[in-house]
């Protein structure tokens, strides 16, 4: 072979890799070229899977790719929030975490936290609620005398199982009023449905799950929401007071975000943030979410990020105070 021939292919091959470069360097200019995969790690039917679909629905239309919602359940939320994790980060994987990332890791269930993910933006909080039946306490501030009353294991709660975001719930409240975290017992549950039934049957004393997941019972006339655990009021629910216009500085729900794999390139999270930005901030979602009672709460983001780290704390502070951090 000439010197000539061996500088030709030289020079062919290096134009070939250039061009073989031209993709990647374009490739957040171009994005999406294909559909994305929404990933949601709880069961279709309920909240969390409807919250996804919508903004899936609105992302799509701003994207003009197709977004396929895939439920990952399994392992108390870890499979799912695995899923988004490890997926490539190439803006085609996304997902919708939960508060339980905030509390998986404290529990020694998955080595994932907040930290492992592009946060592309927080979408709602639906504060926890205190409830109690309808003939009992009448009003916030009975009930927390009531409370430190009675000697420590004589009142109960429940709302969800052993450990979840609405037993956490009530630990910190009972901590911002001086009480231990286990001076009222808690009862797991299957969810905030039975449980609101075990309320209204006198079961138990308290339960601590979302508004929403109350309401029915509330409108039966069998239970009574007399406190939301947040800053201020919210909307939707303008009659019933929150904690902090009671003087109690303490606020706790359960959230949901969309976020994506880390290392996502900036441009295709600055393209995906925008799009779950303009999402949020739909009357197509809004309506939605109003309609069902969740809260809609809008966070960039950067703020998301904060916000989140803000949580894991707040979790782990709960969570040793119970005895259940591993």
């Amino acid at each position: 072979m000439t010197t000539i021939n061996r500088r030709s292919l030289l020079a062919g091959g290096a134009a070939l890799g250039a061009a073989g470069l031209l993709p990647s360097l374009a490739f957040g200019q171009n994005y999406p070229t294909r559909p994305i995969t929404m990933v949601v790690p709880w069961g279709a039917g309920g909240g969390t899977d409807a919250t996804a679909r919508i903004i899936a629905s609105l992302v799509e239309r701003k994207l003009g790719q197709p977004i396929n919602v895939v439920n990952r359940t399994g392992g108390s939320g870890v499979v799912g929030h695995s899923a988004i994790a490890t997926a490539a980060p190439d803006g085609y994987t996304i997902g919708m975490i939960t508060v339980e990332i905030a509390m998986m890791h404290h529990q020694g269930l998955t080595d994932l936290t907040p930290a492992s993910y592009t946060p592309l933006g927080l979408v709602n909080i639906d504060p926890a609620g205190i409830h109690v039946s309808a003939d009992a306490y009448g009003s916030y501030e009975e009930l927390v005398e009531a409370v430190k009353a009675a000697p420590a294991g004589q009142l109960t709660a429940s709302g969800t199982g052993q450990g979840g975001i609405w037993h956490l719930a009530l630990i910190g409240w009972l901590q911002s009023i001086g009480l231990e975290a286990n001076h009222v017992i808690w009862v797991p549950s299957e969810g905030a449905a039975p449980a609101m039934q075990e309320l209204a049957a006198g079961g138990v004393n308290i339960v601590t799950c979302s508004v929403p997941e109350a309401q029915s019972m509330v409108d039966a006339g069998r239970a009574r929401t007399l406190a939301v655990m947040a800053p201020e009021r919210i909307a939707g629910f303008p009659d019933t007071p929150a904690l902090g216009e009671l003087g109690v500085n303490y606020s706790v729900g359960a959230w949901r975000g969309i976020a994506a794999p880390l290392d996502l390139p900036a441009d295709i999270a600055q393209a995906l943030g925008d799009a779950v930005k303009e999402a949020a901030a739909s009357s197509e979602f809004t309506e939605f979410m109003s309609g069902r009672g969740f809260g809609v709460r809008y966070l960039p983001p950067e703020e998301h990020a904060s916000f989140m780290a803000e949580a894991d704390s707040q979790m782990a502070t709960a969570m040793a105070a119970a005895g259940l951090a591993k």
